[in-house]
């Protein structure tokens, strides 16, 4: 462990940045009232929070010193992953205002005035625009990064092992020519946060190992009031000490490993010595290093849910306000001489003068719309009572919302819905009027907060255009292992900027030989083996995507996703949604999965990550010639993707295309991948293969059934061909290997409830899916558990028993 020894700050500073006694004086006294100021907008804004005017308030109170220094080594290109309490560093690099920050803790939903995330996300939780307005890439490496923050504790660190391993890539891999857009030489650091009771996470200890292993420029910053809400260090961390037994991670003569700084957080002089040796060491040696920032305080408590008072001893509680981080800084400039009690004071009052016009500016913006929709909305229920036999019911309606004092957007609306209830069956121009005025309020409001799930760019996925394989006369059946490993060739060719990584994806060229000799021929920095860790192996993706690579994280099976099923969906799925388009993360996750034999190997819970991971692409490719028209696909577009290869079906013959690296499958367009009349059957995956077994069995007892592989299940039959089928078969029966009630019916209430497809049936619509319980052992494990070619065939004759007992007898 090295504790600094830090020398007073003004004379390390002048020596080292040759600054004027003046301009030295200067920068403490503007970093103190950015301190001051950040404490002011934490304590305005509990107040806000319990009167009523804000619903949530998590605060950076206490932590404004450490974040200031923090601020002081932050440079152009690089990013922060950091933690709902980081408010003061936003302050200092100019990345937030005190109306800004009123404006998220308000919630307004217009992105320039909350610039974070547009009402989003609560308050605390910040970011900065990767993106243009048409969707197209920034300059990053001219601007201060900070990716956008998520609320579960340690999710942030994932992400930061990914932002800190591009600039790696970017400094050691040759021809990447979108380079300087994105980086400086790779020069850049990713910054981390993280409060002392989150290192209890695993994902904290996850990432922490990943990063020692791979030496990245990585700079982790532990915030330590010593409590994890009200629970304190010594239920959270083997001897209440972070820094303590992370001593096995200090670099020395033995190996690589981490550079490990103690430093008190309420120091201003050693916090910004501290920061500077951190970044000098990370930026030029690519070396990781943790800050244990310790005896800091948390003035408010957690958040505006509780006061801290419940868990504290009167000790502790003194000794907080004495070192107080503010406190302390304060005392330091007064002994230091760098200012006079009169002159801190005036400063002071100036600061609070900031804060509340700031607030009240961000109260004025936020409230001026709803406002105006109350008058109006008041106005026209007026109306409608007037000519409405029903005025005594739509009467107090418009008192309601007329005596609202802060009326929400909400509240308004709901008054004028619940309005028409009591005119249903009157027709007047008021009435038209009212539901002219609710249509419109609601298509002007509702992409507030429903837009950006998916881009809206050029570059959606659903603007790239299918372009199907062709073949030589005389192309060759082969293993279809290679025409994924072909296809990979072609990509890692044409494509610099991308690179694959995980468990044996390199040495061994991936467990199924997907990816056979592309370390020899692109080296190991882009085609990388990765140790067993799924949940960073997706943060390494997330991060990369982010600056501007195309990684593709390679999970080794479907099973392992849900390992990392927390990061995909909290981070991952809502990036460009959380944002409101602002930053986006292109990255694709390769995995396979599906009918092998056993539990651990053969899942397939399709439908747990389609309810989970809404924004994400979710891709079913039967075989590999459309699972590499799937990634040739994604990598032209601009958002996130994950293609579940079968896993048995690498050895399978498939014919080898000539326009390798260049086919494209589009996503959401299913495939008829057999014509028939009388039923429409629909899968996906490995599971098409048992069903047109089934299909020839069926055909000769009479049964023409037709076949359609979904080959996308997000977004799902967009051109909505499934139910031109049903209107020709009249009868529907979805198969699947998943759990009942799993991707089946999510399925099954695409076609017959948003395509309408009840419409057209003459029988049942079913579903025939795996038993409710994991796949057990070996193939009649497999058989048993999931459906079978036998399954299929008695299935579909069931159905047509009912249909026609005469003609199709019952089978037993």
């Amino acid at each position: 462990m090295r504790v600094l020894n830090i020398q007073p700050m003004q004379e390390k500073t002048i020596e080292k940045n040759d600054l004027s006694f003046e301009d030295f004086k200067e920068q403490v006294i503007q970093d103190y009232k950015t301190a001051v100021i950040s404490r002011e907008c934490s304590l305005l804004g509990r107040r806000e929070v319990l009167t009523g005017k804000a619903k949530f308030g998590i605060f950076g109170d206490g932590k404004e010193v450490p974040q200031l220094a923090m601020a002081k080594a932050f440079q152009n290109g690089d990013f922060r992953s950091g933690y709902y309490r980081d408010q003061t560093f936003m302050m200092a690099l100019n990345l937030l205002s005190v109306e800004e920050f009123f404006a998220g803790l308000y919630g307004n939903t217009n992105l320039e005035k909350e610039p974070m995330a547009g009402g989003r996300q609560m308050g605390g939780h910040f970011g900065t625009h990767s993106l243009q307005e048409d969707g197209t890439w920034k300059n990053l490496a001219e601007q201060k990064n900070s990716s956008a923050d998520i609320s579960p504790t340690a999710g942030q660190m994932p992400r930061l092992l990914g932002l800190a391993q591009a600039s790696k890539i970017y400094r050691n891999v040759e021809g990447i020519d979108i380079a300087p857009q994105f980086s400086n030489k790779g020069n850049e650091i990713a910054w981390g946060t993280i409060g002392n009771a989150s290192t209890s996470e695993g994902l904290f200890w996850e990432t922490i190992n990943a990063a020692g292993v791979m030496q990245v420029p990585m700079v982790i910053s532990v915030w330590d009031d010593e409590y994890g809400i009200s629970v304190p260090a010594k239920y959270q961390t083997t001897k209440e000490n972070i820094s303590e037994i992370l001593k096995g991670f200090q670099r020395d003569e033995m190996g690589d490993g981490y550079e490990i700084i103690k430093v008190k957080g309420w120091s201003y002089p050693e916090l910004m010595e501290a920061y500077q040796k951190a970044s000098k060491i990370s930026r030029e040696e690519h070396v990781p290093v943790l800050i244990h920032v310790y005896e800091l305080t948390q003035p408010q408590g957690h958040s505006t849910s509780g006061s801290h008072e419940r868990y504290k001893s009167e000790d502790r509680l003194n000794w907080e306000k004495e070192y107080d981080c503010n406190v302390q800084m304060r005392q330091w400039i007064l002994e230091s001489d760098l200012a006079t009690e009169d002159e801190l004071k005036a400063l002071e009052k100036e600061a609070k003068k900031i804060v509340r016009e700031g607030k009240k500016a961000a109260w004025n913006e936020v409230t001026q719309g709803p406002k105006a929709a109350q008058k109006e909305m008041t106005s026209l229920l007026d109306n409608l009572a007037q000519s409405s036999s029903n005025r005594s019911f739509i009467q107090p309606l418009k008192e309601e919302i007329e005596q609202l004092g802060n009326p929400e957007k909400h509240q308004i609306l709901r008054a004028g819905r619940k309005a028409l209830r009591y005119v249903r069956e009157e027709n007047n121009s008021a009435k038209s009027e009212l539901i002219n005025w609710i249509d419109n309020y609601v298509n002007i409001t509702q992409p507030d907060y429903s837009s950006h799930l998916h881009s809206e760019s050029e570059f959606s996925a659903l603007n790239i255009d299918a372009i199907l394989p062709t073949y030589d006369a005389d192309a060759e059946d082969v293993d279809a292992r290679l025409i994924l490993r072909n296809n990979f060739d072609k990509i890692f060719s044409n494509k610099p900027e991308t690179l694959i990584f995980g468990e044996d994806t390199g040495n061994i060229g991936d467990v199924n030989q997907g990816l056979e000799g592309m370390q020899e021929k692109y080296g190991e920095l882009r085609v990388a083996d990765a140790g067993i860790r799924e949940a960073t192996i997706l943060g390494q993706g997330i991060g990369m995507a982010m600056r501007g690579l195309r990684p593709i994280a390679e999970i080794q099976y479907l099973d392992y996703i849900l390992y990392a099923l927390q990061i995909m969906s909290d981070d991952l799925a809502t990036l460009h949604y959380r944002t409101k388009g602002k930053q986006k993360a292109p990255l694709i996750v390769r995995t396979r999965g599906h009918r092998l034999e056993g539990i651990w190997h053969s899942g397939s819970p399709m439908g747990g990550l389609v309810h989970l991971l809404r924004g994400i692409h979710i891709l079913v490719p039967r075989n590999m010639t459309i699972a590499a028209g799937f990634y040739n696909t994604l990598l032209e577009c601009d958002e996130p993707g994950l293609i579940v290869e079968c896993l048995n079906g690498y050895r399978l013959k498939e014919k080898m295309p000539n326009n390798l690296g260049e086919f494209r499958t589009p996503v959401g367009v299913v495939e008829t991948i057999r014509e028939g009349e009388d039923i429409t059957l629909v899968s996906y995956g490995s599971t098409l293969r048992i069903i047109e077994q089934a299909a020839k069995d069926l055909l000769e007892v009479g049964i023409n059934a037709e076949i359609i592989d979904v080959q996308s299940l997000l977004p799902f039959d967009i051109n909505h061909d499934l139910v031109k089928s049903v209107a020709k078969t009249n009868r529907l029966l979805v198969i699947d290997e998943d759990v009942p009630g799993g991707a089946s019916a999510y399925i099954l209430q695409e076609i017959v409830e948003n395509q309408n497809g009840y419409k057209h049936l003459d029988s049942k619509p079913q579903t025939l899916t795996a038993k409710a319980h994991r796949p057990a052992y070996g193939t009649d494990g497999d058989y048993f558990s999931k459906p079978s070619a036998e399954d299929v065939f008695e299935k579909v004759y069931e159905i047509f028993n009912e249909v026609n007992p005469n003609q199709f007898p019952a089978l037993k």
